[in-house]
């Protein structure tokens, strides 16, 4: 995670010491004003769930608790649609495709006995967001992005200790910049999903499953596209 942040922070700071350089030809001057385009997004993401613990205690006198201590980079690629509303807005859809899992630790409280498993999640989203753009310097425009989202994962499994349900739904926040090249745009993009959907199966009653009450996903993606 720190290098994702380092990343996107080495980006930001090149575009905004750019924006201090006067160029007298802009790359692709009508770019944002097409009515519709199309262009592509490939990048890198961690998957989260804030838990609730239960404080269970089993028939064995045992409570045991969960944690997700780390984080697994996983891929994403996706689809960008968008639509032109006016100079600073654009409406957009964004099918994507998420490739990566969570690893759980379970600890019993007394002896610290622990338990770890990793769950593989693969997720097709579908996000609906608004791009809020600032005016263009030059060949650099940052912009903010916010929506909401629907999310199925088409080949859930049903033999992990942790059951989740197969849907999510939520809202996101996105920041990034607009590079004007030559021939396309690139935009790198940092961007936050906020899962509100229960995501916990409480199918099966053993004591990984009844360690836990809640559980909301959350997800951070970095993404650079092509438009």
């Amino acid at each position: 995670m720190k290098k994702i942040f380092f990343l996107f922070f080495a980006l930001s700071v090149l575009s905004i010491s750019a924006y201090g350089q006067r160029q007298k030809l802009q790359n692709r001057p009508y770019a944002d004003h097409k009515i519709f385009h199309l262009g592509f997004m490939v990048g890198m993401h961690t998957q989260d769930l804030v838990l609730t613990q239960s404080g269970h205690m089993n028939e064995n006198g045992e409570v045991w608790f969960s944690e997700i201590p780390s984080y697994s980079p996983g891929f994403s690629v996706g689809i960008i649609t968008d639509l032109y509303l006016n100079r600073f807005m654009n409406l957009r859809a964004i099918p994507t495709l998420h490739l990566g899992s969570k690893d759980f630790v379970f600890k019993e409280q007394g002896s610290g006995e622990e338990f770890k498993t990793g769950v593989r999640s693969n997720y097709i989203t579908l996000p609906v967001q608004v791009k809020l753009a600032a005016s263009r310097i030059n060949n650099y425009r940052p912009y903010l992005s916010v929506g909401a989202y629907g999310s199925i994962e088409p080949t859930s499994r049903k033999n992990q200790p942790v059951l989740l349900k197969p849907y999510d739904y939520g809202i996101e926040i996105g920041v990034g910049c607009d590079f004007y090249l030559p021939y396309f745009k690139f935009c790198p993009e940092l961007k936050f999903c906020i899962g509100l959907n229960e995501m916990l199966k409480k199918e099966r009653p053993d004591k990984y499953s009844l360690a836990l009450a809640k559980a909301t996903q959350r997800m951070i993606v970095l993404s650079f596209n092509f438009e």
